[in-house]
């Protein structure tokens, strides 16, 4: 079996045909030799009341089990998810499994997790390590929720959990542990051949229900794996497969605009006479349905060879690909996005203002309505493979040697809008009284289902694309020097390079045009190249919209044929374009101890490492109103020093004690040496990067308290201080587009104009401040109850984070104190559930409190956030026997919405969307 990238072979695909070939050699044999499983092997005479006092447990307590002993062994503060069975992991995404974790949080993307926070610290602070490789994984997501990752965020979407057996969240640093974590480093464990005995071989399936999108969806996941030639050698493949359709539906406004500063209401209008204070009203009212077709696969591979008891060399491999294509439909009032003379300036007939200054009624004259349609074709592509050779001199001399690459391509080669416009619309309205969150809407003289007398307006094409590629390599050797003491030292090296590039419609030499010119197209054939759509949130209804396909056939706009062919020049946007190579040299000391202070045993670590790092930034800057290539090189050095200590108090309780002074790089978008201008509808942005930015630093310590009461039980509570020295914001101020000192060729065929106002973005490195925090962990099987009862178990947590930052204004003083980006004061996680080896259930919920997604906000308004959300997952599973087993899940099952909103005081509505449920029916054969 042998998968092919493209058409090509790559290394990931070679090593899958060579563990394909080695497990077919070897099954038949290992099949004759694997030893039984030790509870089907037959008791000896006499053993029968041995074997009731024995209880093997396995199923979802045997997962927590496990768990529990990895955080109980480590020396610093740890929690672990492991997988229930063979290619059997506890939930379907790693980030929603990551959230049972004390002190970690999800945002998400279509209806599932996306990216983690770790103790209030958003995801660009958690390094992710796959199979001891460092390794990024980017996709894109809707304009709402940040577009196309173009940071250091760890993409957890693009993988299948059914691929991996092991999760280890790190929350506190050591030497020997890579840099670049201020929240915690997440290792992911994919199987390996030498975890299991002899022939194993798992396939399972399950067909899922949207009950938003009325869709079906199948999955499906297949392990093989063997040892033979005297347990010496082992090979493993395993597949992971998804196909999903998520329908996202709901209202979003953009953002709240100022009347007064967006150049006032018409002087005509009786409203604006009356109300002279400050009135905001939405910037692009609407209601919004996506789409979302998504298909997932993934693959791993392992190979293991033992050719003497002191040495392993393991090689992995891992390919996953998610192909998530989208379709996004909406109608919208896009003169109240405007600035300057005119349309702004729309008649207001009627209108009302609440209380915080939100004009949350209005009837209005002489109203431009638009509809857009738009498709998006992406594609993330992760590879990685990497070697490890582990071999011991002797008793007390090991070395470890790990090299490796992994590489992640983001490509979006369709990005196309189509908008089309109707003037002068008489009696719009909005009503936003009854919900704020879901307004009613009406369109006055237009019919919004009417697919005639509309004007071809703008056809936007934006493909874009971004890899991240790491090669790595690193070795470690440790010595024991006494029963008490072991020394380690090592050392790393990586080169890590991110590329981004971004293309558009234009004339040469590169400007951007996105208008289309009149006579284009006749009425009659736009009419006919309409579709309608449907939303039933809030009691939306219908309306019609582009058909982005059928504009695509008729115009020749993927092809560069037929009559769109003449202005379908795509150019390379000079401005959008850049690339950051970043080289690290790292290594470090560090002393493993173990011995007693009186009667209490103490172990733990304590170490230093040192990194020295080089960045070089190259991309376009304006010089003389002109594009020029430009680079930028920055390096600093960090000494990290790290300390970690376990006291066990007595054999149940441990006490922990963590120090450490960490660094976190900073996002790679804000390291272009140039400034990005970007014009979506009524959205204009200026971004200037900054490739001198230093990383964030930060002390930290920890303090906590393990409680072991019971086999597989615990409780727990720590706390967390990080003293933040550096901090990286991002500036944002509105002013117009004239007072940039940049080119007016940059907005040229944007529809915007120089008096257009725009929200200018640059990341400032900031004095930083404090984060504080108490988390609280509790889990237990429920084994003191009699009968029935014995069989419940709970595992239950609680954060609590607060934070207090220093932002400083564009012109770098200090301006606002407030919490950090994407903090959530309080989160808390619960599950119960129900094993007793034959029938599995449980029931979770999880909570996440709100959170600001930018300080200082757009608009002039003081912050934008997220409220909080509360989701509710269920599963049931049955082991008809000892291979056969179904199962049912259900997730989101409140059916939870997505709430952003901007300023703290108006509460205005940015974005209010949900994805619905889905249900599960699945099986699982293990042979």
């Amino acid at each position: 079996m042998v998968f092919a990238v493209g058409g090509k072979k790559t290394p990931v695909t070679l090593l899958a045909a060579a563990i394909a070939l080695a497990l077919q050699v070897g099954a038949s044999q290992a099949r004759a030799q694997a030893p039984q499983p030790a509870e089907q092997a037959p008791a000896p005479a006499g053993a029968a009341a041995t074997e009731l006092d024995t209880v093997r447990v396995t199923g979802y307590r045997a997962s927590l089990e496990r768990a529990v002993d990895i955080k109980r062994g480590e020396a610093g503060v740890v929690d672990a998810i492991v997988a229930e069975d063979i290619a059997d992991f506890p939930d379907l995404n790693l980030a929603e499994s990551l959230q049972r974790i004390p002190g970690v949080s999800i945002t998400r993307e279509g209806g599932e997790g996306r990216n983690i926070s770790v103790r209030g610290l958003g995801p660009q602070f958690t390094r992710v390590r796959i199979n001891g490789i460092e390794g990024l994984a980017t996709g894109g997501g809707t304009d709402t929720s940040g577009g196309v990752n173009r940071g250091r965020a760890f993409d957890f979407n693009t993988f299948a959990s059914d691929l991996f057996t092991q999760l280890v969240v790190r929350k506190t640093s050591a030497a020997e542990i890579e840099e670049g974590s201020l929240g915690a480093t997440v290792d992911l464990r994919t199987a390996r051949p030498f975890d299991y005995d002899g022939f194993n071989m798992a396939v399972g399936g399950q067909m899922g229900y949207s009950d938003l999108a009325e869709e079906y969806d199948p999955r499906a996941t297949f392990l093989i794996s063997n040892t033979f030639a005297d347990q010496r050698f082992g090979a493993l493949l395993s597949l992971a497969y998804t196909d999903r359709t998520v329908l996202e539906e709901g209202s979003d406004s953009v953002r709240w605009s100022n009347g007064r500063s967006n150049g006032g209401f018409h002087p005509d209008s009786p409203f604006a006479q009356a109300n002279d204070a400050d009135v905001f009203h939405p910037r692009i009212p609407r209601y919004n349905r996506f789409l979302h077709e998504q298909e997932r696969l993934g693959v791993t591979g392992s190979l293991q060879f033992r050719p003497g008891e002191r040495t392993e060399l393991t090689l992995d491999a891992l390919y996953a690909r998610f192909d998530a294509n989208r379709w996004q439909d909406n109608i919208n009032a896009v003169s109240f996005s405007r600035s300057g003379e005119g349309k702004p300036q729309t008649i207001v007939r009627d209108g009302a203002v609440d209380s915080r200054g939100n004009l949350v009624y209005g009837v209005f004259d002489n109203v431009d309505i638009r509809s857009e349609g738009r498709y998006d074709e992406q594609t993330t592509e992760f590879q990685q493979w990497n070697l490890a050779l582990n071999h011991a001199f002797n008793d007390a001399l090991r070395l470890d040697v790990l090299v490796g690459r992994a590489e992640s391509t983001y490509d979006n080669p369709i990005q196309t809008t189509v908008i089309a416009d109707k003037f002068d619309i008489q009696g719009y309205s909005w009503d936003y009284r009854g919900d704020d969150r879901l307004p009613a809407f009406g369109y006055g003289s237009l019919d919004p289902t009417d697919p005639n007398g509309w004007t071809l307006s703008e056809i936007r094409l934006r493909p874009q694309w971004v890899e991240n590629t790491l090669e790595t390599a690193s070795a470690d050797l440790s010595w024991i020097a006494s029963p008490f003491f072991t020394l380690k030292g090592g050392v790393n090296r990586k080169e890590y390079q991110f590329d981004s590039r971004e293309w558009g419609r234009g004339t040469p030499p590169g400007n951007r045009v996105e208008t289309v010119p009149g006579g284009l197209m006749d009425s009659a054939t736009l009419a006919s190249l309409m579709r309608q759509f449907h939303i039933s949130a809030g009691g939306a209804g219908s309306a019609v919209v582009p058909d982005v396909a059928a504009f695509a056939r008729a115009l020749g706009i993927h092809d560069n044929e037929g009559l769109f062919a003449v202005y379908d020049n795509l150019n390379n946007l000079a401005a959008n374009n850049r690339q950051v190579t970043e080289k690290a040299l790292g290594y470090y000391l560090q002393g493993d101890f173990n011995f007693d202070l009186g009667n209490v045993p103490v172990r733990g670590n304590v170490g230093v490492r040192r990194v020295e790092t080089e960045l070089t930034s190259d991309g376009w800057s304006i010089v003389g109103g002109v594009p020029t290539p430009t680079r930028v090189v920055h390096e600093y050095t960090d000494t990290l020093p790290s300390l970690n200590v376990a006291f066990e108090l007595t054999p149940d309780v441990v006490l922990r004690v963590a120090a450490a002074e960490v660094m976190s790089r900073p996002n790679l978008g804000f390291l272009n040496p140039g400034a990005t201008v970007s014009v979506a509808g009524g959205a204009r942005t200026v971004t200037t990067g900054n490739p001198r930015l230093d990383p964030f630093r930060a002390k930290t310590l920890d303090l906590g308290v393990e409680w072991y009461f019971d086999e597989g039980a615990l409780l727990s509570i720590g706390a967390f201080y990080k003293d933040i020295d550096s901090y990286v914001q991002t500036s944002r101020e509105t002013r117009p587009y004239r007072t940039s000192g940049l080119p007016d060729s940059l907005i040229a065929g944007t529809g915007a104009t120089v008096d257009d106002e725009f929200v200018f973005q640059q990341p400032l490195n900031t004095p930083g401040g404090d984060l504080k925090g108490v988390e609280i962990g509790y889990q237990q099987p429920f084994t003191f109850l009699p009968g029935f009862w014995r069989d419940f178990g709970a595992q239950l947590n609680y954060t609590y984070v607060d934070s207090e930052i220093q932002y400083l204004s564009s012109s770098g003083e200090p301006s606002a104190r407030g919490p950090m980006v994407g903090l959530s004061k309080n989160a808390w996680n619960a599950t119960l559930y129900y094993d007793n080896g034959t029938f599995s259930a449980r029931v979770s919920a999880a909570y996440r409190d709100e959170y600001l997604n930018q300080i200082p906000g757009r608009e002039g308004s003081d912050m934008e956030g997220t409220k909080e959300t509360t989701t509710v997952d269920a599963s049931l599973s049955y082991n008809v026997n000892d291979h056969f087993s179904i199962s049912l899940e259900g997730l989101n099952l409140t059916d939870e919405w997505n709430d952003m909103w901007i300023d703290s005081f108006g509460d205005r509505s940015i974005s209010y969307t949900h994805t619905g449920r889905q249900y599960l029916l699945g099986f699982r054969y293990r042979f």
